[in-house]
């Protein structure tokens, strides 16, 4: 008899403790925001590798290696004696070609018509032939003048001198890069080892948390790219990633590495 209350009190007990339960676990309704880190190093935004078309010996070099420039600035011209006396040749081929046009709108000859004598103008075609003259005089001149432009190298935007590996005097040859030019002043991350699986992870526009090495800190920013192609480091098939900061920070320098944690 005394087991078989027992045992109805048991049941009882698991009954009731089913009806009503006296602990419940909380339900979460959130989830915890997924990242995808990857090593990187930071980059200018622009850098470009200049060289000339054509080969000659450096003549001037005007700037130096940590000089700030405007776009069109010159950055090395090149000793082009050869183009220079062409283009003076074409300059004076079109000066004589345009004084000939010149005389020929006062051009007269003389005509005798019922026994007088008169002085009428040439026959138009002689102007045309001369305005024909003129106008290839002056084609002439412009392609001396791009020959000549070939021998100064410009800036092509706004930016630092990183280097130049050329010297007045030495010879430049028209495969050669003499001059790096950056944007040292808006500098961004790319990911260096981030995987072929976590790719199709990111997305422009997502947020970044990023932690320069050097600095001993931590900044912000956002994915602004992503590489249409794999690149193969070490055997691992890796995507390039760009991100810029959401502010530019201080005392950053081109080359130093970076850790990001990527939203999702």
């Amino acid at each position: 008899m005394k087991r078989f209350y027992g045992s109805l009190f048991s049941v009882i007990v698991i009954l009731a403790v089913s009806v009503n339960p006296v602990f419940a676990a909380p339900k979460n309704n959130g989830s915890a925001q997924k990242t995808v880190t990857a090593s990187a190093v930071v980059v200018p935004a622009q850098v470009s590798e200049l060289g000339f078309m054509i080969s000659g010996i450096a003549r001037d070099i005007p700037v130096k290696e940590g000089d700030t420039v405007k776009a069109g600035q010159t950055l090395i011209v090149l000793n082009t004696p050869d183009l220079q006396f062409r283009v003076t040749a074409a300059q004076a081929a079109l000066h004589s070609a345009q004084a000939n046009a010149d005389l020929q709108k006062y051009n007269r000859v003389e005509a005798h018509r019922k026994g007088q004598v008169f002085f009428d103008r040439v026959p138009e075609v002689y102007q045309q032939q001369a305005d024909a003259k003129v106008q290839q005089a002056q084609v002439a001149l412009e392609i001396a003048q791009f020959y000549l432009a070939q021998g100064m190298l410009t800036a092509p935007f706004d930016g630092t001198v990183a280097s130049v590996s050329v010297l007045p005097g030495e010879f430049v040859s028209s495969d050669q890069a003499v001059i790096t030019l950056a944007t040292l002043n808006a500098l961004q991350v790319e990911t260096t080892d981030l995987m072929e699986h976590d790719i199709t992870k990111i997305k422009v526009g997502a947020p970044v948390d990023i932690s320069i090495k050097a600095l001993n800190k931590n900044f912000t920013g956002k994915v602004t790219g992503i590489s249409p192609m794999a690149n193969t480091v070490g055997g691992d098939v890796v995507f390039k990633v760009t991100i810029a900061f959401d502010k530019q920070p201080e005392n950053l320098l081109w080359g130093m590495t970076a850790e990001v944690a990527i939203g999702e």
